[in-house]
């Protein structure tokens, strides 16, 4: 079952649809869903979409909307355009059309320079983080922070690690990293404060791609090992 919403006004130009405020691989199909059947039937004037955990923003140009719609009031007119959406999302179960990408990862050495104090930090050894790291199907839930950057929940427990008190500066592209009970892949060069226990040699954002980046919101992802 699909937790109820709400939409609530963030701003002259911005509706934001919010479900329960916890992360659930039911809400997020259910945003997935809701986002794909907004792109695919967008309102003149929609200007963009953006994913949370728990929330679909919907940003918008109200002049565009009331002189395309003849209406008074553009926000009254787009908040009643998603509900239409958003009642027919709740009332179907979310079918799973997500796609499936397998990220290959070289664990530990200088690409994972902190893989040994997670295995310290959660009494395991090395080979036994890479092993629980890369046995779970994880979930795109949002992409934040920097372009590309996909937040994946699913991460066993026993690998959660706080993050660095001190961010390492240079963090190169490519590098996966744990933060509390979430990992990530750092999709481009940046200062950044997870553990990184590895490094995959795909490109994870290009702008000469469309869209330029390669892991979206509602997407699966698994981890593989390579020398």
């Amino acid at each position: 079952m699909i937790p109820p919403v709400h939409c609530y006004v963030l701003s002259e130009r911005a509706l934001v649809i919010a479900w329960e405020q916890r992360i659930d691989p039911a809400i997020a199909a259910s945003i997935a869903k809701l986002q794909r059947k907004l792109t695919n039937h967008p309102f003149e004037g929609m200007m963009e979409l953006v994913p949370a955990y728990a929330s679909l923003t919907v940003f918008y140009d109200p002049l565009r909307v009331r002189n395309q719609y003849a209406t008074s009031n553009s926000r009254r007119w787009v908040e009643a355009y998603l509900w239409q959406y958003i009642e027919n999302v709740q009332d179907q179960t979310v079918a799973s059309v997500s796609r499936h990408i397998e990220i290959p990862v070289q664990y530990g050495g200088v690409n994972g320079p902190d893989l040994p104090y997670v295995a310290q930090h959660c009494g395991l050894s090395e080979a036994e983080v890479i092993d629980w790291h890369s046995r779970v199907v994880y979930q795109v839930y949002l992409l934040g922070f920097v372009p590309g950057f996909a937040y994946l929940g699913g991460l066993n427990e026993k690998l959660a690690t706080p993050r660095k008190d001190t961010p390492r500066q240079g963090v190169p592209a490519g590098s996966v990293g744990i933060a509390g009970a979430q990992t990530g892949i750092y999709p481009v060069p940046i200062t950044g404060g997870w553990q990184i226990i590895g490094r995959t040699p795909l490109t994870l954002f290009d702008v000469q791609e469309n869209p330029p980046a390669r892991l979206q919101a509602g997407d699966t992802v698994t981890f593989v090992p390579i020398s």
